[in-house]
């Protein structure tokens, strides 16, 4: 499946991150504690879009998870190697296809499985995985291989439908979370409706939460100056707060 146009638009956000950036495992990854109590055997592992954590929006979206009570990281996937920012300025002539061309499972599982090694040695033991535009994939393969607690994804990208649901029911224990919207070439109205059906009976969990107005990418690189938008990026981060809560 290729990529679609909105995969490199968006607006970047402001604020200031209040995680680090620390290696784990030989794997650069954004950290963010919670500044409470907080279980130190459960982590979330946030899987970013192709802007990696060097993003500053994935940053602050962290930070908003660790404001909910949740240890997060978000691991350079890229290694070192993502999108860059100004990707998303108008008249950008950064080549996708090639920078994807250098970025298959091949070279980006290895860190995301590193990082788990290095947490488990650690006592976490349940783990909530993100999942956002590119990410997603990971996210799912991640639960064929029974890693997470639960799983939450927003427009994910790269997934194949409908064998990819259809894998997720019959091998992954994970209940699972779906951000969906109104245009996303990765994740079609078609593939909502598929969803919907091939997790009917799903018994571990499923829900998928549908925001009208909104474009592949709204979790993360929105426009929150639209209201539609604005309501949609909230509106998933509450859904998968409250699944957190509910499974993790």
């Amino acid at each position: 499946m290729s990529f679609c146009e909105h995969c490199v638009k968006g607006v970047t956000h402001e604020g200031e991150p209040k995680g680090k950036w620390e290696e784990i495992n030989g794997v650069n990854c954004y950290i963010t504690t919670p500044t409470n109590d907080y279980p130190k055997d459960k982590a979330i592992i946030f899987l970013t879009d192709l802007f990696g954590p060097q993003l500053i929006n994935s940053r602050l979206l962290a930070d908003d998870f660790a404001a909910n009570g949740f240890k997060t990281i978000v691991p350079d996937i890229f290694n070192g190697d993502a999108a860059p920012a100004d990707a998303l300025n108008p008249g950008s002539t950064w080549d996708l296809m090639a920078w994807f061309g250098k970025h298959g499972p091949e070279v980006t599982r290895p860190p995301i499985d590193k990082v788990l090694e290095s947490l488990k040695k650690d006592g976490v033991t349940s783990f909530g995985v993100l999942g956002y535009c590119f990410g997603g994939r990971y996210a799912f393969d991640l639960a064929f291989d029974g890693v997470p607690k639960a799983v939450a994804v927003a427009h994910p990208s790269l997934l194949q439908i409908p064998s990819d649901l259809e894998k997720y029911v019959s091998t992954a224990k994970a209940p699972l979370l779906i951000n969906s919207c109104t245009v996303d070439s990765q994740f079609p109205l078609e593939a909502a409706t598929q969803a919907d059906k091939i997790f009917a009976n799903f018994a571990p969990g499923y829900k998928r939460e549908y925001f009208e107005g909104c474009t592949h990418g709204f979790a993360v690189r929105g426009d929150i100056s639209d209201p539609k938008v604005k309501a949609g990026k909230e509106g998933a981060f509450k859904a998968t707060v409250e699944w957190l809560i509910k499974y993790l």
